[in-house]
């Protein structure tokens, strides 16, 4: 069987030559006659793999001595609760401490969800009046915000933030889970970065955290101590067992960036790919883009079809799943919660796989063109 160019949001995939290096090294790596999968965290054969994995995600991202990097568990999602808690988190009793977040799409929700169990959650700025299609303009925090949370790049509707937003002294705190390393970050402008490993960095199970050393050591008594970073920060992320070969193919993964030349090589191959797709939805009758033009996800491009009538576009959406898949073009339906289809661009994706996505979409449109009733924005 071929390999087959994955275009899920996550897990996705992964560099074929990371691949297949981990299964060079499965049953002995690095010399040691043993599997990472089997080895002790705190032995002599996994230390230097936790280490060098750290080193260069330093490096990659050029992140500040005073921050510290801490693999966790629980994915974002789980973040959602730690950040509160150790950021804002008060004894019970105390009234809870005030925070700001910019709500642009449903992960960004889900975050609210969750912290406004521990928080007072101001929201102080929403994309959901037009469906998350675009990036609000961002107020300033208030004044005693504890911190101010947003959602980078957001996998499900497509949109991304492309600048910061000053937030003074109140911490910037930023899911990256599906932006991570795609394009540079300028670090110190976040108190605090979070990102579940599943798409950019390597499997599910591994959750980075990046977090300001002012930040740490909030948390209140009552935290549970798997929740709170100090402790995690002050045993190098092995207060209990982390994710060890999670750890060890994020490592493969950023020696195969490193080698590629780094965050801006990246950077340029993933504006290259999302252009030649944006380029052809902006210029189909069949297919188009949803999201505003200055919003746009350099990683996760939904699409939808032009077409009007609700049972003709489902038909077509089923169709074109269908046979995508069997041209080796698979995970491309749409989330659940919004439908249509989507392709996730990260960065293992090779530009030759977009190539194929477009040639098929081009396909696709030739043989509906027949029977066409559809306008589209560019065209009318």
């Amino acid at each position: 069987m071929k390999r087959v160019y994955n275009f899920s949001a996550g897990p996705s995939m992964l560099p074929l030559s990371v691949l297949q290096q981990a299964a060079a090294e499965m049953t002995d790596a690095h010399g040691s006659g043993q599997s990472v999968l089997e080895m002790s965290h705190r032995s002599k054969d996994f230390t230097p793999i936790i280490e060098k994995t750290e080193a260069l995600l330093r490096s990659l991202m050029g992140i500040p001595a005073n921050y510290r990097v801490l693999f966790l568990q629980g994915g974002a999602s789980l973040q959602f609760s730690m950040i509160p808690l150790n950021l804002a988190g008060v004894e019970p009793g105390i009234e809870k401490k005030p925070a700001f977040y910019v709500e642009t799409g449903i992960w960004s929700k889900k975050a609210e969800e969750e912290g406004a169990k521990y928080v007072d959650l101001f929201v102080g700025a929403s994309s959901q009046d037009r469906g998350y299609t675009y990036i609000p303009t961002p107020p300033p925090p208030r004044s005693g915000d504890a911190y101010y949370h947003l959602t980078w790049n957001n996998t499900i509707v497509g949109t991304r933030w492309t600048t910061p937003p000053e937030t003074g002294n109140v911490p910037l705190v930023a899911d990256i889970s599906s932006s991570i390393l795609s394009e540079p970050l300028e670090v110190s402008r976040f108190g605090l970065l979070y990102a579940g490993a599943q798409k950019n960095l390597g499997p599910a199970g591994t959750t980075v955290v990046i977090i300001r050393d002012d930040l740490i050591g909030k948390a209140p008594s009552w935290v549970p101590v798997m929740l709170r970073y100090d402790i995690h920060a002050k045993e190098g992320s092995l207060y209990n067992t982390p994710p060890c070969y999670g750890i060890y193919l994020i490592g493969l993964v950023l020696e195969w960036l490193h080698a590629l030349g780094g965050v801006s090589a990246i950077a340029e191959r993933n504006q290259h790919k999302a252009a030649l797709l944006y380029d052809y939805l902006d210029h189909s009758c069949l297919f188009r883009s949803p999201v505003d033009l200055g919003s746009r996800s350099l990683m996760n491009l939904p699409f939808v079809f032009t077409v009007e009538d609700p049972v003709r576009r489902a038909d077509l959406e089923k169709r074109f799943i269908r046979e995508a898949a069997a041209r080796g073009l698979v995970n491309l339906a749409g989330h659940r919660l919004v439908g249509g289809m989507r392709a996730s661009l990260y960065n293992a994706m090779p530009l030759r796989g977009v190539q194929e996505l477009v040639r098929f979409m081009e396909d696709f449109e030739a043989q509906e063109k027949g029977g066409l009733h559809v306008s589209h924005p560019n065209h009318e």
